[in-house]
């Protein structure tokens, strides 16, 4: 079934929506929510969740490409679940290395304002990142959007974990230097 079809299940509010993005996107979704909870029955739980917050977006939202709006919506319910349930804890995981790799690039804020530089800040991250070689975008994405460990990442390309961490920081800090160059201030 494509997208759209999948799409379309949503619009009609017809229940076949979920089964056919669980078919589809399941594995793509578990590996996201597996990759930031490190936990099976949570991973799962952030899938069944995944597709219920689907139901209740779509509409009145209509995702252009059904694959991104899925994984942003795992990817947040997991983050979300881990932040809850580590709040009194710190360390260990990759999701506090992974918020603090990126501190330096990009802030976070809940007025009117910084949701608009939020959104300034994402088109202005999407001009970068194309830009960027390939490899080095996937490699980012991969870390950043995935929550891949670089262990994962390395495997997948066939290079040291170390030249992922080295390709990671020198995107790190050319993104830094982009978003000042672009007016923005941290």
């Amino acid at each position: 079934m494509t997208d759209s079809e999948i799409v379309s299940l949503f619009w009609e509010r017809n229940e076949g929506a979920i089964s056919a993005v669980s078919e589809k996107y399941g594995k793509y979704c578990a590996k996201i929510a597996r990759n930031i909870l490190h936990n099976e029955q949570e991973t799962e739980e952030c899938v069944n969740d995944t597709y219920m917050r689907a139901w209740e977006k779509i509409p009145p939202e209509k995702p252009k490409m059904l694959s991104a709006f899925i994984a942003k919506l795992t990817r947040n319910m997991a983050i979300d679940r881990y932040r809850h349930e580590h709040a009194e804890k710190r360390g260990g995981g990759e999701i506090p290395l992974i918020l603090e790799e990126l501190g330096d690039c990009i802030s976070d804020g809940c007025s009117v304002e910084a949701t608009a530089e939020r959104r300034e800040i994402i088109s202005a991250i999407n001009k970068f990142l194309g830009r960027l070689s390939s490899k080095n975008r996937i490699i980012f994405v991969s870390r950043y959007c995935y929550c891949e460990s670089a262990r994962e990442i390395s495997l997948r390309f066939g290079i040291s974990e170390n030249s992922v961490c080295v390709s990671l920081s020198r995107t790190r800090k050319a993104l830094r230097e982009y978003l000042i160059k672009e007016g923005f201030e941290f």
